[in-house]
């Protein structure tokens, strides 16, 4: 269902010198409300201000399915969101649980109000938007505050190293609810050693977890988008499997056994050890 909120037209380019380098809000030629944000020539969100539940993104739509999963249709959560970009999932959150209190952390100012000025969020979407490391504002929240964290943070095409250790986990855990839902969004190629790397350091904090991806970046056969999931309850494995089974984006959830097998023996990361994730190919996420 459409948005009734009025949509702001934006028909050429929009570009702005932000602090991760040069910013550009696309409109996309084939639906007038929707628009593509880059950073340095590397897709960020992609948003269609007519219509907030239209996810184009794969891991983007992953992730919609699990706040879907997430508790009762149309009910409110308060929802943490470590990264920014142009604000897609928080939209598609205030649209499908409307009475959510959501935040948004997102360390490039200039970024933020780039997107404030040329897509704002719809009035009373209750979406909370601030400047700060995702690592230092996580530290200072309030203990089991939140119901789901989602962390798609990038420096460039990389995940910045102090976000993937075991440390951070523990405070991602300290701060969610019991039975609240932990998501990040991870990128890697061939050898997964990365992606292998994150599971094994959330096993350590979490008792249950999940991958999503497609077959061919499971396999190694190419570099893309994983995303990691995980809690200290149920998750809601099968909602899971079915839905993104049938999507467009047609991906597989590895838990149990089968996730244990893509583990295989790799070792927590540590801050003392933490590095950033691969550099992506050249060209691959250029929009």
């Amino acid at each position: 269902m459409a948005s009734r909120n009025p949509v702001r037209r934006l028909d050429a380019h929009a570009r702005v010198q932000v602090a991760q380098g040069t910013a550009e809000i696309v409109p996309d030629p084939e639906r007038p409300d929707s628009f593509t944000l880059l950073v340095e020539g590397t897709a960020q969100s992609h948003v269609d201000l007519a219509d907030p539940t239209r996810l184009d993104f794969e891991y983007m739509r992953w992730l919609g399915f699990l706040i879907d999963a997430a508790d009762e249709p149309g009910q409110p959560l308060n929802v943490l969101h470590l990264g920014g970009g142009a604000w897609t999932l928080p939209r598609y959150i205030a649209h499908t649980r409307p009475g959510s209190r959501q935040r948004v952390v997102e360390i490039d100012e200039p970024l933020i109000e780039f997107v404030r000025e040329h897509l704002p969020l719809p009035k009373n979407s209750n979406v909370r938007v601030r400047a700060g490391d995702a690592r230092e504002v996580l530290t200072g929240l309030t203990d089991a505050s939140v119901d789901l964290m989602i962390v798609d943070v990038f420096s460039g095409a990389r995940i910045p190293a102090h976000l993937t250790s075991a440390e951070f986990a523990e405070q991602a855990a300290r701060v969610l609810r019991p039975g609240g839902i932990y998501a990040a969004n991870l990128a890697d190629g061939p050898g997964l050693h990365f992606a292998r790397a994150q599971v094994a350091t959330a096993q350590t904090v979490f008792t249950g977890t999940a991958v999503i991806a497609q077959p061919p970046v499971l396999r190694g056969r190419r570099f893309g988008n994983l995303v990691l999931v995980a809690g200290n309850a149920p998750l809601p494995l099968r909602i899971l499997a079915r839905r993104t089974a049938s999507d467009v984006f047609a991906a597989r959830v590895l838990a149990g056994t089968d996730l244990e097998n893509f583990v295989a023996g790799a070792q927590p990361v540590t801050d003392d050890f933490a590095q950033a994730s691969p550099q992506p190919p050249t060209g691959l996420l250029k929009g």
